[in-house]
């Protein structure tokens, strides 16, 4: 089964998908975060047969809300309520920093910051199985 990852943001969305296993996950693009996000990510699903959806949660390490958490569960519950198939969340914590190792110099990736994000998920999934 494929996993779909987003990294959320006011701006961009940060899009990741694994592979079939469910094992790997890879960055896949960054789409706007307008009044399509919804039925692009909708028809990302169809398209790639996903068969659960996992979003980054914002809260701060110790749990606290911060700034954008509100807005992000807002459009993990929209999504929610939209594509039909598992949405589940995990901790993005410093996924940014991360994905920034990785690329150039004063560039930020928001598909890489989804893929870090997807991947833990997937990690934690298959030590629990």
């Amino acid at each position: 089964m494929r996993y779909l990852g987003i990294d959320y943001g006011t701006k961009r969305i940060g899009i990741s998908i694994s592979d079939e296993a469910g094992g790997f996950a890879f960055p896949k693009e960054t789409i706007p975060n307008d009044a399509t996000s919804i039925d692009r990510i909708a028809r990302m699903i169809k398209d790639e047969r996903v068969g659960t959806l996992v979003v980054g949660d914002t809260r701060a390490l110790n749990g606290e809300e911060n700034p954008i958490t509100r807005e992000a569960q807002s459009f993990a519950d929209a999504l929610r309520g939209h594509v039909g198939i598992p949405v589940e969340s995990v901790r993005e914590a410093f996924s940014s920093t991360e994905a920034g190792r990785f690329a150039p110099k004063g560039k930020h990736d928001d598909a890489a910051a989804a893929a870090i994000i997807l991947q833990r998920y997937l990690d934690a999934h298959q030590k629990a199985e």
